[in-house]
């Protein structure tokens, strides 16, 4: 299975019935394709939509109904939408029940740090710092490590995206929370010892007596 799948297959699983969610750019995007058919969650892109489905199959794209990021989506029966400015009422205002969204550094403390690449042009920080600021829960979906540096840092080096923690951070090596402001190795990735992830991770992390590999077996292909 590709890191991209496997990130999203487990993130999928912290979703449940009648959740507003929104899926940032990258890797969370794909979390849409791994949700259970009769389980009903509200997906929702800052563009201004409500009710977006999976990924449509080649040949299928409408090219008036994009994500956040231009990219194609489907829209489920009943989807909503409305202007720029009801969908960031919507997160500002604490509707959110989860976003997920892509990373470039975690630190230890869980700050995020996501939009500023440097050396490149990049389009701006979007939505991500109201995003982060507003959902109830935020996951951070993305590769534990960059040209073999590692992403999950001690501290940020990077501008960050806002001053509040994320909730769960998922990569192929690893999932990890930050309960009480503490970094802890929560599960591993089928195949990966807690020897791989620590050495492949700069922040400290607190590792308990026992650590169970990520189940993504039931996961919808």
């Amino acid at each position: 299975m590709d890191p991209q799948t496997l990130i999203a297959k487990r993130i999928a699983q912290e979703l449940a019935p009648g959740m507003l969610v929104n899926l940032g750019i990258g890797i969370p995007t794909l979390v849409a394709n791994y949700v259970p058919g009769h389980l009903r969650i509200y997906f929702q892109s800052e563009n201004g939509l409500i009710g977006t489905g999976p990924i449509p199959e080649e040949g299928m794209f409408e090219r008036y109904l994009t994500d956040a990021a231009g990219q194609p989506v489907s829209a489920l029966p009943g989807a909503a939408t409305f202007d720029s400015a009801m969908s960031f009422g919507l997160i500002r205002g604490g509707h959110l029940d989860i976003t997920v969204l892509g990373g470039l550094q975690v630190d230890e403390g869980g700050m995020l740090a996501n939009w500023m690449i440097p050396g490149k042009m990049v389009p701006g920080m979007g939505g991500a710092m109201d995003l982060v600021t507003g959902a109830r829960r935020v996951i951070v979906a993305m590769r534990h490590t960059a040209g073999g540096k590692p992403k999950i840092v001690k501290r940020c080096t990077l501008p960050l995206t806002s001053v509040r923690p994320v909730d769960l951070v998922v990569t192929e090596l690893a999932v990890i929370t930050f309960a009480g402001g503490v970094a802890t190795l929560a599960e591993t990735a089928p195949g990966v010892t807690v020897q791989q992830v620590l050495a492949a991770t700069e922040a400290a992390l607190a590792v308990p007596d026992q650590v169970p590999q990520m189940n993504i077996e039931g996961a919808t292909s």
